[in-house]
This record gives structure tokens, sequence and C-alpha cells, in this order.
């Protein structure tokens, strides 16, 4: 069997964050495990307060999960602190983890601030140099970055500089940027692009938009699906790949349960160990 552990945040629609993670950790054939870092009172309209769990707390779960059930790779999502940020950190190097892939959430969908500043410095210095993959989408990319992102040509000088950082991968969204046939690069072109940067080279993830609505949680699901990939075994391009094709499966199937934006919906298992 295996192990994924997801270190993020609690949302109460389930729509992302701790819970989205599991539920694709298991979809995907592994065993989830997690780390709380905070409790988010959330619906599909937006983040309305957020609890954030000590550092300690958030450190002690880390410690149960590994030391006695172990993990094949870690997700991180949402850290809140500054704290937390460091705590995990001192995890990942006490247990030596590998395979970290860390999804930084720094702001909701609605624009909600969930990383202070002192926080993203501290993600910049400590934790991006522990991960085998970086996956911001382009708000996130300009923070990490420290600039403006207009163009394809723009998300890879980002990618550049948050390599530089010491991510050994990075995996910037492209969702909201899209191309045209013609080359041009906005938000009403057809295609989305995701470019993916290994400190060599370039490549491009490219597909048809899919005109749904926004999706909640998608940022998680797809970084969820890529470390449960990474734990089987499969190579970065693989777990990329099959994660995308999981991730488009999930947007089309989405549902708007709510009067904001539409959910994730897992489409239901029958079977000997299905839940």
């Amino acid at each position: 069997m295996y192990k994924v552990l997801t270190i993020a945040g609690s949302d109460s629609c389930c729509g992302a964050g701790v819970q989205a993670d599991l539920k694709t950790i298991n979809k995907l054939g592994a065993y989830g495990t997690c780390a709380v870092t905070a409790i988010t009172v959330q619906n599909t309209l937006g983040v309305s307060s957020v609890l954030t769990v000590p550092a300690s707390i958030v450190g002690q779960q880390i410690d149960a999960v590994v030391s006695d059930i172990g993990t094949d790779a870690v997700k991180t999502g949402m850290l809140v602190s500054k704290e937390v940020v460091e705590i995990v950190c001192e995890m990942i190097k006490k247990h030596k983890l590998k395979k970290i892939v860390v999804d930084p959430v720094i702001k909701s969908h609605k624009g909600e601030r969930l990383l202070a500043l002192e926080g993203v410095n501290k993600f910049r210095s400590d934790l991006i140099p522990l991960a085998c993959l970086v996956t911001p989408n382009i708000p996130e990319a300009e923070i990490l970055s420290d600039r403006k992102i207009n163009n394809l040509s723009d998300i890879k000088d980002a990618a550049r500089a948050v390599h530089e950082q010491g991510a050994e991968n990075v995996l910037i969204k492209g969702g909201h940027i899209m191309s045209h046939e013609d080359g041009r690069d906005d938000a009403s072109g057809r295609e989305v692009v995701d470019v993916f940067y290994d400190g060599k080279s370039f490549q491009d993830f490219r597909d048809e938009r899919l005109n749904t609505g926004n999706v909640h949680g998608t940022g998680c699901i797809y970084s969820a699906a890529i470390a449960t990939e990474l734990a089987k075994g499969n190579d970065m391009i693989s777990s990329i790949t099959i994660a995308r094709e999981f991730i488009k499966k999930i947007i089309k199937g989405s549902i708007a349960l709510g009067n904001g934006y539409r959910l994730a919906h897992f489409a239901p298992q029958t079977g000997e160990g299905d839940c």
C-alpha cells in the first residue's frame, strides 16, 4: 500500500484542502494521512474565518503519522504562518522525507490572504529548497518570483526564479493565462498551458480550456494527484501527465452545490476497499 501524507488546512465545504487531498489519494489507489494546519470557515462563496493550529501540534501530527505508518510522498498545501512553515521543514528534515510536492497556497480564489509576507519569505528560504516539485498558479508564481506575469514568456521567467530558490522542479499552472491559435496570451484564450521547468529545459502541457466555470479545489487535487503518482514510483513527467488527466475528469464532473464556485466531484466507487 502506497502512502501519501498531506499537510494542509481543513475546508468545511470539502472542496479543497485536506478533505480534497484525501479523496484524491484514495481515488488513485493510495492511503492518505494528514496533518491539519488550520481550520477554515468557508463555503463556495469564500473564506470567512481561519483558526491556525499551533505549530507544535502540526509537528506532533507529522511525527505521529510518519513514525508509525511512514509515507512515500508528501504534499503541502495551506501552511498559514511562518511558524507552521518552520515546523514542517523541521519535520521533513528530521524524518528525511522525500518526494515533497509543494503547493504554495498563498491566496484563496476570492483573493483572501492565506499566508502572510513573513510566511512567504520563510517558504522561499526554507521549504522550496526541500521540494521535488513546486506547483504555483499564476498569482502564486507572481508572489514567489516577485514579478508580474502577463504571458508565457513571463511564466518561464517566473519558473526560472522559483527554481533558483532551490526547487528541484517547477510546474506553473497557467489557468489564469490562456493561449490563442495565433499565439496571443490572455484570459480569453482556448488553450490552457502549464509550464514545467527542471532547471535545464521547459516542457509545456497543453489542453483545451474546459468551460465549466471556476471549480473550487482544483489546485489542491492536482498537486495531491502528482504526489500520489510519485509515491507509486512513477517519474515526474508521467506523474504530472496522469494527474492532468485525473483533474480534467474532476473538472468535467464538477457540480454546483452552493451559490459560488463549483465543487470537484469524485464519482462514486463500488467494490472492496472503496470508501
